[in-house]
């Protein structure tokens, strides 16, 4: 099977909610799918969003410095990580996700969503941060 068919499942990892999207089967566009609470529920409802998506492969937002280092967020992300895929075949990449959550913060500005509706459903940010995570990944020539 060619590499580049089949879906990506981004992964906006959070200690409270985990954000979701997922792109098309050609790897093209990135649409936001949902967002999940972070509890011990989480990597069995992944795993079946996996199974009943067809996911070829999983890409995890990997929460750098700003000097590109690993801080101690990577590391509960990469914990996760190594839980999920001690779950599942399908391959885990790690992506750069630096300033994905202000990008969603800004974009739900953007689209006149009120202070109080934003704060009320902050979990739209972690789906946003997971599509733009997504879109980044399928827009570089590095994937």
């Amino acid at each position: 099977m060619n590499e580049k068919i089949g879906r990506v499942l981004a992964i906006d990892y959070g200690s409270v909610r985990i954000g979701l999207a997922l792109s098309d089967p050609l790897q093209i566009i990135a649409s936001g799918l949902t967002t999940i609470a972070n509890s011990e529920r989480s990597i069995r409802e992944i795993v079946e969003i996996i199974s009943l998506y067809e996911v070829t492969k999983i890409l995890i937002g990997l929460p750098l410095t700003l000097k590109g280092e690993h801080g101690g967020k990577a590391e509960e992300v990469r914990e996760f990580s190594e839980k999920l895929q001690q779950q599942v075949t399908v391959p885990i990449l790690h992506y750069d996700e630096r300033f994905t959550s202000v990008m969603a913060q800004q974009t739900i500005r953007e689209m006149g969503t009120s202070k109080k509706k934003r704060h009320n459903n902050k979990g739209k940010v972690d789906e946003i941060a997971a599509t733009i995570l997504l879109q980044n990944f399928l827009d570089s020539a590095t994937r």
